[in-house]
């Protein structure tokens, strides 16, 4: 079972379901282009480092966390976001959070011109223990875009679902784990499904309730 909001000690090695919310429950995301900045802010934190002769001054002073914090899979909503993540030592989370919000607020009221906080107080993080817990945050996360598109999961664009599809490819998302699931035989009590597919968009599948948030 997950511990709530447990922010306080963090555990070196350890995976959690992080989360936030615009203030009031405000849209954070207003246009394509917020998506994208603030996907480019995570990539740059995540990615690996560029070579010393390639950093540029006004980067140069840029967290860089690859190899700190991976990112297991994300979901970007209209006044919302979650991120499951696993991190390698106690205060990396910490460190990305600061960072990607910090650069964020600041860009998104310098471009919609306003001013104070964007998002309602501290982000959420959950400490994640159980394996069977484990798949059905990553479960929880890719369907969250079902109430508000038309289409099918693997098109909303703000996910990390089409990278688990294999439709897209990046190095700052680490799918591996998850994926490793579904290929041995071993873990048919965590997952009897077929694939990673079958396991999110089963609409049988019961979601357990403590994961159901207020968002």
């Amino acid at each position: 079972m997950p511990a709530k909001n447990a922010i306080k000690p963090y555990l070196a090695d350890g995976y959690y379901h992080i989360y936030n919310r615009g203030v009031e429950k405000r849209t954070i995301f207003l246009d394509p282009q917020d998506y994208s900045v603030f996907l480019h802010i995570i990539k740059n934190c995540l990615s690996p480092p560029p070579k010393p002769e390639l950093i540029h001054t006004n980067t140069s002073k840029r967290i860089n966390l690859y190899g700190q914090v991976d990112m297991l899979c994300f979901v970007l909503m209209p006044n919302h976001f979650h991120f499951f993540v696993h991190q390698r030592g106690k205060q990396d989370i910490e460190h990305f959070m600061r960072s990607i919000v910090t650069r964020y607020v600041s860009y998104f009221n310098r471009k919609h011109q306003r001013q104070g906080h964007l998002f309602q107080g501290r982000y959420k993080a959950i400490l994640v223990e159980s394996e069977p817990y484990f798949l059905h945050v990553t479960r929880y996360i890719h369907r969250n875009p079902a109430s508000i598109i038309t289409g099918e999961l693997q098109d909303y664009p703000y996910s990390s679902y089409p990278y688990y599809l294999g439709h897209k490819q990046t190095d700052w998302i680490q799918t591996g784990m998850l994926l490793s699931y579904f290929t041995h035989v071993d873990n048919i009590r965590f997952v009897p499904m077929n694939s990673y597919r079958d396991f999110v968009e089963n609409n049988d599948l019961e979601t357990p309730k403590d994961l159901i948030l207020d968002e």
